[in-house]
């Protein structure tokens, strides 16, 4: 039976408002142990990476609520008072299904002790308030040792993410293709150096290598121990059909059937405003939120796919870290033969950036100026989308216009 300071906080979280992350820090305050006590009689899913975290739960969410009661916080408030927030005004035997921030997994998996665990990527980010990614992936390796979950599902081509997973029970290993390495070269179990070759990868001075995958995804359906399932996706690109794999992947371990979750996931169109598609200024643009080098390589696969116009936006807030120099990591040189608009707190940064790429560009001051800029030009019609892709804070700014605040 709850103790009476829980009854309280959980009473504090709902005058607050479902979701509230103020509600979330009151009810801690008056009970520390909260989310222990939130967690203990229902089935948890953790699910934590640099990029794709959001998409991901919002993903397994839909998954799982085909056949039981789910609850997410899948808009994106991934750290305690936040997953309190959403955890508050649920049934006790409900399913959670938690984004954690990478930073975040230790003390999470610690009060809940979740039977499953899912492990996408780790890469640079927000460094000048960020830990070292090794750093982080050590974090994680201890935490999966000290309180092992059932199973884990983890990326097979991201030597950080399999070196810590390695250190659970057992692993359901993804097959993602992974392009961007960057920052994975050095060896997280011996500081040797990370060999990729052809879809494979191995420490040159350890025994570390890339496991054997047990789930593998292409353009026309994943593949699962039960058998090859094809599938389509209203989500765009092939980032999107990897966190479709990780969910199916993660909720057939959790007894759903395949076919029905599949159909679920077909269904999501957005998350959290990501890929949102609206009208403005009698313009018609669709957002992309890229908040980091390994985000913005996989955001280019969109991005390059047309020859429309686009509005990059880049701000350094405390939510993007101040330092926007990972800027030059970003292969910009993909966007040639697009008409680039810079925009955000930082648009002098990238445009000088977007010069040395040989991208043709322009600078505005905020969105409704670059879309007006755009709509002079004489390709542009009714029929045009303009793709705006911006990091963190920048995307939130554009949502608020849209009308779309989370």
């Amino acid at each position: 039976m709850l103790v009476g300071r829980t009854v309280a906080a959980l009473s504090r979280i709902v005058r607050f408002g479902t979701g509230s992350v103020i509600g979330g820090r009151a009810s801690l305050l008056i009970d520390p142990n909260l989310l222990a006590e939130l967690t203990r009689s229902r089935e948890v899913v953790i699910v934590s990476a640099t990029n794709g975290k959001t998409t991901t739960t919002r993903l397994l969410a839909a998954a799982l609520g085909t056949d039981r009661e789910v609850v997410s916080n899948w808009l994106g408030a991934n750290m305690t008072p936040g997953i309190v927030a959403a955890l508050g005004p649920s049934g006790f035997d409900t399913t959670a299904v938690l984004e954690v921030d990478e930073r975040w997994v230790e003390l999470v998996l610690s009060a809940t002790r979740a039977n499953t665990v899912v492990l996408l990527n780790l890469s640079r980010d927000q460094l000048d308030r960020t830990q070292e990614v090794r750093k982080i992936a050590e974090q994680w390796r201890r935490a999966l040792t000290a309180t092992p979950p059932k199973v884990v599902v983890a990326n097979a081509d991201d030597p950080l993410v399999a070196w810590a997973s390695m250190a659970a029970p057992s692993v359901i290993w993804v097959a993602t293709a992974q392009e961007w390495t960057a920052d994975a070269a050095g060896c997280p179990a011996c500081s040797g150096r990370i060999d990729f070759d052809n879809g494979n990868w191995a420490c040159t001075s350890c025994v570390l290598r890339r496991p054997v995958p047990t789930v593998s995804v292409d353009h026309k359906s994943v593949a699962l121990p039960s058998g090859d399932f094809p599938f389509e996706m209203r989500l765009p690109g092939r980032v999107n059909r990897i966190n479709a794999a990780f969910a199916l992947a993660t909720a057939s371990s959790l007894n759903a059937d395949p076919a029905r979750a599949l159909d679920a996931l077909d269904e999501v169109a957005e998350v959290a405003g990501r890929y949102r598609v609206a009208a403005h200024n009698g313009a018609t643009v669709r957002l992309l939120l890229a908040k980091n080098p390994a985000g913005w390589h996989e955001a280019l696969e969109l991005l390059e796919s047309s020859d429309a116009p686009i509005i990059v936006a880049i701000n350094a807030r405390v939510a993007d870290g101040h330092d926007p120099s990972w800027l030059w990591d970003v292969e910009f040189e993909r966007l040639k033969g697009r008409h680039v608009i810079a925009i955000g707190e930082r648009r002098f940064d990238l445009a000088v950036r977007l010069r040395y790429a040989d991208i043709r560009y322009d600078i505005a001051k905020d969105l409704d100026t670059a879309i007006a800029h755009i709509a002079q030009s004489p390709a542009f019609s009714s029929t045009t989308v303009i793709d705006v892709a911006s990091n963190y804070t920048a995307f939130q700014d554009h949502l608020d216009q849209l009308g779309g605040v989370i």
